[in-house]
């Protein structure tokens, strides 16, 4: 008997008894090599440019399966075949793999200017954080555009696989969560509801540090509360905790010091660096959206370089709409895309 499944946790055990599945397959995604090799098979079917190049986009793909590999490629032909083209570029491949990463573009919606000003603070906010801190995964693009269902994304991407985080770059990705709320306060003077998601994922994550991985000093390695159940195969979502009264309110003043130290550590590099918060928030209301290369030019203190005529920075709408989310896909579980 053969069989599969993504779930293997919830499987009666009398399927699993000796004689039946005796022997178990684990399939994961593919590493940087294995997404190199499984381009090359999908990239037969179209016609590819040449300055396509499989090992460059397996390396800005980590996290993807088989199957979100297969849809880039056919996005990227989509992309080509919307600008009549004969061949499937290297910057149809970036557009394809901005829909899937980040969310298709929503052109259509006509933001007022002050919302555009709040969302070019938010996302420069979260860059510069990013860019700043030590254990971060790189900033590979800011966007003001609405994509999704957010109004702006920061998209950043690792420079390898990852399989495991440790203490310090959980505690950057906080900070970094926090980066947008701290520069609306700074530059705007004023809270809107776009950081939601930013503060539930860093709560999610100071929780996780505290409850599950041992990270906390005070309340040292051990597991203070058991995962929630998923309403499959009769589990409930009710969730069991075996801590005392006490020890459940040293858990939240565990949380609320770590979210507090993150965030005036955003807010310090923030409010020590308004030059180039200006500078970044500038070049997003001027092009939409700026890459790497871009933000490290208004890092360095230099007059940002325009946006490439066909690469992957089109800003302002003067290239085709892009039409991923941690999106569809998320590329790099721990990566901070965030919602403004």
């Amino acid at each position: 008997m053969i069989a599969a499944t993504n779930r293997p946790d919830v499987l009666d055990p009398a399927l699993l008894r000796p004689g039946r599945f005796d022997r178990q397959v684990v399939v994961p995604l593919p590493d940087i090599r294995g997404r190199e090799q499984i381009l090359n098979v999908h990239m037969r079917k179209v016609p590819i440019g040449p300055d396509v190049r499989a090992d460059v986009i397996a390396r800005g793909t980590p996290g993807f399966s088989g199957a979100d590999l297969a849809n880039l490629v056919n996005e990227a032909a989509l992309f080509a075949a919307r600008r009549n083209a004969r061949l499937v570029d290297m910057v149809d491949f970036e557009r394809a793999k901005d829909k899937i990463i980040m969310g298709a573009e929503r052109r259509s919606i006509i933001m007022p200017e002050d919302e555009r000003r709040n969302t070019a603070y938010h996302e420069s906010g979260h860059a510069l954080v990013a860019r700043l801190l030590p254990k971060t995964d790189p900033v590979h693009k800011v966007t003001i555009i609405p994509r999704g269902r957010a109004l702006g994304v920061t998209m950043q991407l690792p420079e390898g696989d990852r399989y495991s985080m440790d203490r310090e770059r959980m505690l950057n990705t906080i900070a970094v969560l926090f980066g947008g709320r701290i520069a609306e306060e700074v530059f705007m003077g004023q809270m809107t509801t776009g950081a939601s998601n930013d503060f539930e994922r860093a709560t999610g994550i100071a929780r996780d540090m505290v409850t599950r991985y041992g990270m906390s000093d005070l309340l040292g390695p051990m597991v203070y509360a058991d995962n929630e159940g998923e309403v499959f195969l009769g589990r409930s979502v009710t969730k069991t905790t075996n801590m005392s009264e006490e020890t459940m309110r040293k858990v939240d003043q565990e949380i609320r010091r770590i979210i507090d130290e993150q965030y005036a550590v955003a807010r310090k590099l923030i409010e020590d660096n308004r030059e180039l918060i200006e500078a970044m928030a500038k070049a997003l209301l001027e092009w939409e959206t700026i890459d790497a290369d871009q933000i490290e030019d208004i890092v360095n203190g230099r007059p940002p370089r325009p946006p490439k005529e066909s690469g992957s920075s089109s800003g302002g709408g003067s290239n085709p709409p892009v039409a991923p989310s941690s999106g569809a896909v998320n590329p790099a579980s721990g990566s901070a895309e965030s919602a403004a």
